[in-house]
């Protein structure tokens, strides 16, 4: 039954966009701990970690993140482990998210210099001890505008979640064109409420970078 596209469309357009900040808050969180373990793999002084950390990373990047949904979806089910919708998508965005956060965190590491690394090791403090009290505390204030703006992106990515049927706002905006046949309001609503969830965290990560900038 075709229907005009109203109030309540844009309502329940609204309400779907819930499930695409929840879906980027959990992939987030996933992908901030992967990260931050692949980060500390990467500056790691062992060669074999390194190694490990990179091919993942690299096989990741290079890689669409739609495989990676169809794979968690569909591959674990042939192998007898059936998810859901949404256990897949949580899985696919963490390993995407730590993925790009693991070379963000990475680059804020090695962008400490070298004589921080040797100040640590003089005052007899392991690898992890060096991390803890000296390095981290002074890559956070550099890796915080690009993770900010990876957030964006992932915001954004999770539209692709539509793919495997999970209902967030993309998806509600299929369902909707399809019983409204009014695919160019409704779209232009979804781009609209996408706008409202990035816009602010884009402007918010371009403040950061000026201020922290200036700090320096």
């Amino acid at each position: 039954m075709i229907r005009d596209f109203g109030t309540i469309d844009v309502l329940y357009l609204i309400a779907a966009a819930r499930w695409t900040l929840l879906l980027t808050l959990v992939a987030f969180a996933g992908g901030a701990v992967m990260g931050a373990l692949l980060a500390i793999l990467r500056v790691s002084p062992f060669a074999p970690l390194r190694l490990v950390a990179t091919l993942f990373i690299q096989i990741v990047q290079g890689t669409p993140l739609l495989v990676w949904l169809f794979l968690f979806y569909f591959g674990l089910s042939i192998i007898g482990l059936p998810v859901n919708a949404w256990i897949a998508a949580t899985l696919a965005f963490s390993v995407y998210g730590g993925a790009f956060l693991g070379e963000i965190w990475r680059g804020a590491l090695i962008a400490i210099p070298k004589t921080q690394w040797e100040a640590g090791a003089a005052l007899g403090l392991s690898f992890l001890e060096q991390m803890r009290y000296i390095i981290m505390p002074q890559a956070v204030r550099s890796a915080i505008p690009p993770t900010v703006g990876f957030l964006v992106q992932l915001i954004k990515n999770t539209s692709l979640a539509a793919t495997i049927g999970f209902v967030e706002l993309t998806r509600e905006g299929q369902l909707t064109s399809a019983s409204t046949y009014k695919p160019f309001a409704v779209y232009l609503t979804v781009a609209a409420i996408y706008f409202c969830l990035c816009f602010p965290l884009t402007q918010w990560s371009r403040s950061l970078e000026r201020k922290l900038n200036v700090a320096r």
